[in-house]
């Protein structure tokens, strides 16, 4: 493994001490480790939305199958209409969708009944909108004469028999199943579920419901943590709920967890302090690390590595921190592991409204609220906190979170910003 430090009992220090590494290249040294599984399982069509594909699917049938009719109107054959109009046809039966045509249609100057959907009877090449013709009895009026191929859906026209339709790592997204239903597909290939261990660190943690004793606090981190996977339709969780701030009770469950999980994701103990135990018992088991400081606020202890077979990502324990060192550096290669094509964060343009200090080289990740637009549509963002990256509030409130840049030191108003949605998993 590139630039691993691989960590024993004696050698731990290494993980807290030199200077931060920046962001780009922590994700990139996150997702350069992280293995995609390879377990592939056949699923209902119907049960598959999210799941990441396995393979690549090809048209077996072509889009539309069949020429058909775009409009509710009158099928018609445009070589009849010659000379001035208006042209008067008679109407010589009916065609609607999901039905075989019934009626003549074989006589010079005659029109088909025909409804949205409906295929078009053979030599007819048009179809004039209901709206655009006046119906007398049993013959219509045409005041126009429409073009060769007008309101009319071609076989094919949308997708050819053997087209690409989509490749591996592909989400299956509505709209993407819905091009497969239209292939008749009713199962689909994909990767199976990542399995992602869970690990809240911290003596003083109590779970919501529980009573809290002196100097105890609730444990916010494992319940954003778990909303924020449990949006992911490619992942299931494994919960190892609480473990105190022992050196022994985590490597305990450090142990456990290749057995069980593709990565494994902590929160808190990941710091200098000599209660945090989370790299000496990483160290345990000859775990590895590959980011060891990140030059970012909130996050910088933020931990990347392996035990064994898997992803580990110990993420600071203070909430904004766990929020944007997830998102920001696990999630890809989360991703990675997952099989997924792209990997990294959805990123929009958009426009400070405040004005901020920061250090230079440091890339800093804020809470913001989407305040207005601006001429062209970009949203105009106002910072929550002032930098706090325990504030439960300011992210409670937040729209998503602005990124600035390592190369700026002061944000001034009007300053294009990039803007990632809370929304967005």
């Amino acid at each position: 493994m590139e630039n691993a430090v691989p960590l024993t009992n004696e050698n731990c220090a290494a993980a807290t001490e030199g200077r931060g590494i920046p962001v780009d290249i922590a994700v990139a040294k996150a997702v350069a480790i992280a293995r995609t599984v390879a377990e592939i399982e056949r699923i209902p069509l119907m049960d598959a939305a999210g799941r990441v594909l396995a393979g690549e699917i090809n048209a077996a049938i072509e889009l539309p199958p069949f020429d058909n009719s775009a409009m509710d109107g009158y099928a018609i054959r445009t070589a009849h209409l010659s000379g001035a109009g208006p042209w008067e046809l008679s109407v010589g039966g009916r065609a609607a969708a999901g039905e075989v045509h019934a009626g003549r249609g074989s006589r010079p100057k005659e029109a088909i009944r025909i409804f949205t959907g409906a295929a078009m009877p053979s030599g007819f090449d048009a179809v004039v909108m209901q709206e655009h013709c006046e119906r007398v009895g049993d013959r219509i009026l045409v005041a126009r004469l429409p073009r060769r191929g007008e309101n009319v859906r071609h076989a094919g026209e949308d997708v050819r028999a053997w087209n690409l339709l989509m490749g591996a790592g592909d989400q299956l997204l509505p709209q993407r199943l819905a091009l497969l239903a239209g292939q008749g597909l009713d199962t689909v290939e994909v990767l199976r579920k990542v399995r992602i261990g869970l690990i809240s660190t911290g003596s003083e943690l109590r779970d919501p419901g529980e009573p809290l004793g002196r100097g105890q606090i609730y444990n916010s981190n494992r319940v954003m943590i778990r909303a924020m996977m449990s949006g992911l339709p490619w992942a299931e969780i494994v919960d190892y709920g609480i473990i105190p701030d022992r050196r022994d009770a985590l490597a305990e469950a450090f142990g456990e967890a290749p057995r069980r999980c593709d990565v494994l994701v902590t929160t808190g103990g990941v710091s200098a302090g000599e209660e945090d135990h989370v790299v000496s018992a990483l160290g345990c088991h000859g775990g590895s690390l590959v980011v060891l400081k990140v030059a970012m606020r909130p996050g910088k202890p933020v931990k990347i590595g392996m035990i064994g077979p898997i992803l580990f990502a110990g993420l600071p324990g203070n909430p904004n921190a766990a929020l944007v060192t997830f998102r920001q550096i696990a999630l890809p290669a989360i991703r990675t592991i997952a099989g997924l094509r792209r990997v990294g964060p959805d990123w929009s343009t958009a426009i400070a409204g405040f004005t901020y200090e920061k250090r230079l080289g440091r890339t800093e990740f804020v809470p913001v609220r989407i305040t207005g637009r601006d001429e062209s549509g970009r949203p105009l963002l106002e910072m929550l906190g002032r930098g706090s990256s325990a504030s439960l509030m300011a992210m409670s409130l937040a729209d998503g979170i602005a990124m600035l840049p390592p190369d700026v030191v002061s944000i001034e108003r009007g300053l294009l910003l990039s803007f990632e949605s809370l929304s967005s998993n």
